[in-house]
């Protein structure tokens, strides 16, 4: 049976790929900064699909422990799910914030997936899956530093595709638009436009046995941001988007 880790298990996305992963007969690896809090969720899924579910410490900043903490799990399919989203202005007016994004988002990222990736190059077999975000598509003001930090993390995930399809390993970007999460609670999203944790599962899920490059997690935002890249720079910069 093969083994799922999932990197930022506490998030609502997270939970939800892991129940999804789990119905699919795959044992699961939780991982988190506080393993504890997802204790529920490790006897709920072990009690429920009949698969086995670990729990384990991992930070994304703490890039010198990654080598050791995947080393010791050796998983068949790794999902990172782990970011973090401050208020912009907050974000562009304190480095410390801005940081904290571009950390996470991008460098934690990097990190841990280098080491999985050559662990799968090196066994010829191998799923990585990253979440980033149709924020990405498109350096905009309103999502600055985020946006870049996922655009960064776009650009790595499809150039590290193109390094591992020769060994056999599948690489697949996912991007999401609104979601209903956490992270968005306090925020404004327009219903036809923003997903379920258990919606972004299911076209995980679904891309991944279908073994997809870059998915959508709702289609029609493919040609949403399509529109918006096209529309001319000399235009676009005087834009509120």
């Amino acid at each position: 049976m093969e083994t799922v880790l999932i990197l930022g298990a506490t998030s609502d996305i997270g939970i939800a790929i892991a129940k999804k992963f789990a119905a699919g007969g795959y044992n699961i690896q939780l991982a988190a900064r506080t393993p504890a809090q997802l204790e529920p969720l490790k006897s709920d899924i072990e009690i429920r699909y009949k698969v086995n579910c670990g729990l384990y410490a991992f930070d994304a900043l703490q890039y010198n422990t990654h080598a050791a903490f995947f080393a010791g799990l050796k998983p068949d399919v790794t999902i990172t799910i782990f970011g973090t989203m401050y208020e912009e202005e907050d974000a562009f007016n304190d480095w410390a914030l801005a940081e904290g994004m571009i950390n996470t988002n991008y460098t934690g990222a990097v990190s841990i997936l280098n080491i999985a990736a050559k662990h799968y190059i090196g066994q010829q077999k191998g799923s990585i899956i990253g979440i980033s975000s149709v924020a990405g598509d498109r350096g905009r003001a309103s999502k600055l530093i985020y946006g870049s930090s996922k655009a960064a993390f776009t650009a790595y995930l499809a150039g590290l595709r193109n390094k591992c399809f020769k060994d056999n390993v599948h690489v697949m970007t996912v991007k999401p638009g609104f979601v209903y999460t956490r992270m968005t609670e306090n925020i404004p999203l327009p219903k036809p436009l923003t997903s379920t944790p258990e919606e972004v599962a299911d076209i995980v899920y679904s891309g991944f046995t279908k073994k997809k490059n870059t998915i959508y997690v709702k289609w029609f935002w493919r040609y949403i941001m399509l529109i918006i890249k096209n529309i001319p720079e000399f235009q676009f910069k005087k834009m509120k988007l």
